[in-house]
């Protein structure tokens, strides 16, 4: 039992941010897929125009949750910096999406609202794991100074 302790205190905070981003990542996976099915199925826009704007809406939610939830105890770089990177690399991931989407519909031919949605979750995995990798390497940098778990109240007077 003790290893298994050791084990949880070596990992806890990689394990701790991991279910953040995994929670963060799963309302924006439902925004996403909500909201290109919305375009694709209920607008009957094409698919790659629906998976743009659907990323496009849950990136923004998804900066939102990991900068100040998942993230906030590392680096802040700078909001515009965070933005233009988190944002630039969500593009990268977004083409895994679209060349999985591409793939089935142009390539495979398959135009049904199932198999695009398929396509649409394989991408989406795709670009997680490297959104995840990419997010730690360059936007959310390891803080520089100790962040303090708890930070003083600020109705209370420290003596000197």
């Amino acid at each position: 039992m003790n290893f298994v302790k050791r084990l949880y205190e070596r990992f806890a905070s990689l394990l701790h941010e991991l279910a953040k981003f995994g929670s963060i990542g799963a309302i924006a996976f439902v925004l996403d897929t909500g909201i290109y099915n919305l375009f694709l199925l209920g607008l009957e826009w094409g698919p790659m125009t629906s998976k743009v704007l659907a990323t496009t809406i849950s990136a923004t939610f998804a900066y939102v949750g990991n900068r100040y939830w998942t993230f906030r105890h590392r680096e802040q770089s700078g909001l515009r910096r965070e933005y233009f990177l988190f944002f630039l690399l969500n593009g990268v991931a977004l083409l895994f999406g679209l060349l999985v989407i591409g793939f089935a519909k142009y390539t495979l031919h398959l135009h049904d609202g199932l198999s695009l949605n398929i396509a649409n979750f394989l991408g989406v995995g795709l670009g997680t794991l490297f959104r995840y990798w990419s997010y730690k390497k360059w936007v959310f940098l390891e803080a520089t100074e100790p962040i303090p778990v708890e930070l003083p109240d600020p109705g209370v007077t420290q003596d000197r």
